[in-house]
């Protein structure tokens, strides 16, 4: 297994972390820390959120962690077999979304928020890649609360590259990386606090 180790960008002390089959741009700190506590405190409190359920081996499992599907009207969006329909924005998370626009030069229309408790809760190798989603836009991903480890691997050399994702910073995945790789929140023993991951995506509709 190769690990690659990703480098230095020309703008805006954005990292670039993943550079071949896709790409992928890491932005240290888009929101101080007082700012990310009042986005985290008004999303929890604005948007309804609920048990994320999954068909895993054919079965429906319902995780730990809790999720919020938001998004233009008829943005509706399918996953592991359960299809969720949208919540309308709230003044925060258009807030976020004009921050994240300016960044990515593209237009989204929806966003998946997900909230992990703990160390114990993560997410499995997995590609963004649905068929609502429209395969020529990139992912805006915003991270709140507590520093957790994010790792890529690639579908067919099984390169290997994780950063960890700070508090009020952006890991922005531009199209084919979705095709060639995959990614998980991993999982961890030490105490963490509670953390809450936001994906802007272009549905298409």
């Amino acid at each position: 297994m190769q690990t690659q180790l990703f480098e230095t960008t020309d703008s805006s002390n954005a990292l670039t972390v993943l550079s071949k089959d896709g790409r992928a741009d890491y932005f240290p700190s888009i929101f101080e820390s007082d700012r990310c506590a009042e986005l985290f405190s008004a999303l929890i409190d604005s948007l309804d959120w609920r048990v994320d359920q999954i068909y895993m081996f054919g079965k429906l499992v319902t995780t730990k962690r809790k999720v919020a599907w938001v998004g233009d009207a008829g943005c509706s969006y399918k996953y592991s077999g359960v299809k969720k329909e949208p919540q309308p924005w709230t003044p925060e998370l258009l807030h976020i979304k004009n921050q994240l626009e300016k960044i990515s030069q593209w237009k989204f229309n929806s966003c998946l928020l997900n909230l992990y408790h703990d160390g114990d809760e993560g997410m499995g190798w997995h590609s963004d890649d649905e068929p609502e989603l429209d395969q020529s836009a990139p992912i805006a991903s915003l991270s709140l609360g507590g520093e957790r480890k994010f790792s890529f691997k690639h579908k067919t050399d099984k390169t290997n590259v994780s950063l960890i994702l700070e508090n009020g910073s952006v890991l922005l995945m531009h199209a084919p990386t979705q095709q060639f790789w995959q990614h998980s929140l991993v999982k961890t023993k030490r105490p963490v606090a509670p953390r809450m991951n936001l994906t802007f995506r272009a549905i298409s509709l």
